[in-house]
């Protein structure tokens, strides 16, 4: 697979290290780099379903979001499939799909999930791992007049990928990873043997009990497929390490990083090109999600995600999590195979990979362009509210700005 680190003309240097006072800090304010940016605006609990077949919501009011240019691609009238719309990735994929300008039609295993409220039409479907999933997708499809799949969920993948096929003869239209890429992203053991294989830096880490005594403290315990914060613990002693572990066999054990947490939003090209790589602080997490960030700008920071994202061939959207040491060392934690919960800085920052992906998806072989970012954006993020009626009945948002009269 070949990668470009364009747009940064100069290749950077090949070194895991930054030195982290020429990096902006909170409260010091940055100018950012004169750039083309598009601005832009900038989240899941999911019950189970109680039916597989998909269920239609329609939406009851407008959401708030700047006027854009028409959409461009895909057949007229058409419209662009979105899962996971209860999720941040999913909200922020159909915001801005829908600033674009692109009918949106969304699914989610939750009937009264946000991003659904948020789309032309919203649907329920099944469970990725249950029988109908990909019927309900295909029939929500053809009713709506979907012509692109876009996935927001990463365990959703395999399924994606084995009905490519199917998805193919219905004419809708996917850009899916490799499901080797996938399966190593989501076992965090896995993708750790990987990167040290590839000799990326990433922490110590082992998948038994008899292996943590080779991994330092402190130490950080977690599902060895988990996503988000869930089932994490922070831990002081190795005693405390063995008992976790002995009770769940599904855990890793990892040395807990110090310095400070970033994301990196990024898009690979079918052919591995790499055409962004948008690094952002999480300056304040809430359950895992960014709800504070600041965009900003590191050769070895890019170079060290770009290395991780070759290591286990990913294409398409990705989300790459590290650390920055006092020191100045990067280090990488994990790859998430899909937009992230952040998103919104990364489009705020000019770098729209919303746009960029769907172009890639309606048309596999177009040349998609390098995507620039402003460094220095910053991001606070507040709740929001979607409304609907059991009945069907319009709901006013009570927040909402009253309408301007000329």
């Amino acid at each position: 697979m070949t990668r470009s680190l364009h747009p940064w003309p100069v290749p950077p240097p090949r070194v895991a290290v930054v030195d982290v006072r020429s990096l902006p800090r909170p409260g010091v304010p940055v100018l950012p780099v004169p750039r083309a940016a598009e601005p832009t605006t900038p989240e899941r609990t999911t019950p189970e379903p109680t039916t597989p077949e998909p269920t239609t919501l329609e939406r009851t009011s407008e959401p708030v979001i700047p006027a854009a240019a028409p959409a461009a691609g895909g057949a007229s009238g058409s419209a662009v499939l979105v899962t996971g719309s209860g999720g941040p990735a999913g909200v922020a994929v159909v915001r801005r799909l829908v600033a674009l300008g692109h009918r949106v039609v969304a699914v989610d295993i939750d009937p009264i999930a946000a991003g659904s409220a948020l789309a032309a039409v919203g649907g329920v479907v099944p469970r990725a791992d249950e029988p109908g999933f990909v019927d309900a997708l295909l029939a929500f499809a053809a009713e709506h007049g979907a012509d692109a799949l876009v996935s927001t969920v990463a365990e959703e993948l395999p399924a994606l990928t084995a009905a490519a096929g199917r998805f193919a003869a219905a004419g809708l239209a996917t850009w899916l990873p490799e499901v080797a890429a996938v399966d190593l992203c989501c076992d965090k053991a896995a993708f750790a043997v990987r990167l040290v294989e590839a000799g990326v830096p990433t922490p110590a880490t082992a998948a038994t009990v008899a292996g943590a005594a080779d991994v330092p403290g402190p130490w950080i315990v977690k599902p060895r497929a988990g996503r988000g914060s869930r089932g994490v613990q922070l831990l002081d002693s190795a005693a405390e390490v063995t008992a976790a572990m002995t009770a769940d066999p599904g855990l890793i054990v990892q040395t807990r990083l110090a310095g400070r947490e970033f994301t990196a939003d990024a898009l690979v090209a079918r052919d591995g090109e790499l055409l962004t790589v948008v690094p952002r602080w999480r300056d304040a997490t809430k359950a895992g999600i960014s709800v504070q960030g600041t965009t900003f700008e590191s050769e070895a920071v890019t170079t060290v995600v770009a290395d991780a994202l070759e290591a286990v061939g990913l294409t398409g959207p990705a989300n790459v999590q590290g650390f920055v040491a006092d020191d100045g060392t990067v280090t990488v934690v994990e790859i998430n195979p899909r937009f992230s919960g952040g998103l919104p800085l990364t489009l705020a920052a000019g770098a729209d990979v919303v746009g960029a992906y769907l172009a890639g998806v309606r048309e596999p072989a177009a040349q998609l362009p390098y995507l620039y970012f402003s460094p220095g954006v910053r991001m606070s993020r507040y709740f929001a509210e979607t409304y609907t009626s059991l009945d069907g009945a319009p709901v006013s948002d009570p927040c909402a700005a009253p309408a301007v009269t000329r």
